[in-house]
């Protein structure tokens, strides 16, 4: 239900975002996150319990600090690389600031009492491939919707709401995936769902690669509905699958060590698919859809082998 609610909230965005253009204006699209906000601190205050006390967990500044400067610097590059060249002076700085900041941020959890990354976890094989494929499929699916908005509307001239209403479909699927996942993977296991919904989205792609100005609507839904699905049976399987991963106490780490991954992931596709539009286009389009397929597949590939390697160890 959790990532439903997610999923549905994220996919909806254009959808909501189109219509408030449409009928108020584009200030509208930040003045919305003021109620929606004041909603959520009310359901905070009036619902939600604390949490028992733990002393011992201490705020790791050092940690998020170098975190939030890393991501920041590599976002930045793939935006400013894309537009001005990858060999520019700004752009080759701010990369060696992010190796630099990643390296900080790697001494800084090994040192630190109480990490806000505890770096052991990811000895785990399974909690590591799977952090790995959340990042991979957030960067192909939310930088996908960031290219097909601006493709809409710029390429087939849409309004911003016929954009939001031309994600509608998409929406829909991903919810109704998200609900139903948790049910059929208990019929043919968490692992084999998020890879048959990590190729169905790689499919989807590749049927998308003809894309061209003025492509009909009609020859894109029915790939937009496949790519919907496929990510709507990840994440439900995906989470569950690493909190299974850890202890139970660990849980909360696990978790946003996930939502972590994939937020992370959501800023790279939007910054490094964006930078390949100023290449031209559809050659950007094309090539952004070329390399969601190549993600969604590497996900795929990814949980099918530690799927293998699990069955392989229980025989021995």
């Amino acid at each position: 239900m959790w990532a439903a609610g997610a999923s549905f909230s994220i996919t909806a965005g254009p959808l909501v975002g189109g219509a408030l253009i449409a009928a108020v204006g584009w200030r509208s699209i930040f003045l919305i996150n003021l109620p929606i906000g004041l909603i959520g601190l009310w359901l905070t205050w009036r619902y939600v319990s604390e949490t028992t006390a733990t002393p011992a967990r201490e705020l790791d500044l050092s940690g998020q600090a170098a975190a939030i400067l890393a991501l920041g610097c590599l976002a930045a590059v793939l935006i400013e690389g894309g537009s001005i060249g990858w060999t520019r002076l700004p752009v080759i700085i701010g990369l060696l600031a992010f190796v630099t900041l990643v390296h900080l941020f790697v001494s800084a959890e090994r040192k630190a009492e109480q990490p806000m990354l505890p770096l052991a976890l990811f000895k785990r094989r399974r909690f590591t491939v799977t952090s790995i494929v959340g990042l991979l499929v957030n960067v192909a699916f939310y930088g996908l919707i960031f290219v097909f908005s601006l493709y809409f509307q710029r390429q087939n001239g849409y309004s911003p709401l016929q954009t939001g209403l031309a994600f509608a479909p998409l929406m829909a699927a991903v919810l109704l995936a998200n609900l139903s996942a948790a049910r059929i993977s208990r019929s043919i296991g968490a692992r084999n769902i998020i890879a048959i919904g990590a190729a169905l989205a790689a499919v989807a792609c590749v049927a998308l690669l003809g894309i061209k100005q003025g492509t009909p609507y009609t020859s894109m839904v029915i790939p937009l509905i496949a790519m919907g699905v496929g990510l709507g049976a990840i994440v439900p399987p995906l989470t569950a699958t690493l909190l299974g991963s850890v202890e139970k106490e660990r849980s909360g780490v696990a978790s946003g060590v996930l939502n972590s991954s994939r937020q992370t992931g959501s800023v790279l596709g939007v910054s490094l698919f964006g930078s390949l539009l100023a290449h031209g286009f559809i050659f950007g389009t094309r090539t952004a859809i070329a390399s969601s397929a190549v993600l969604f597949a590497g996900a795929c590939l990814a949980m099918l082998i530690v799927g293998r390697e699990n069955r392989e160890a229980t025989q021995r």
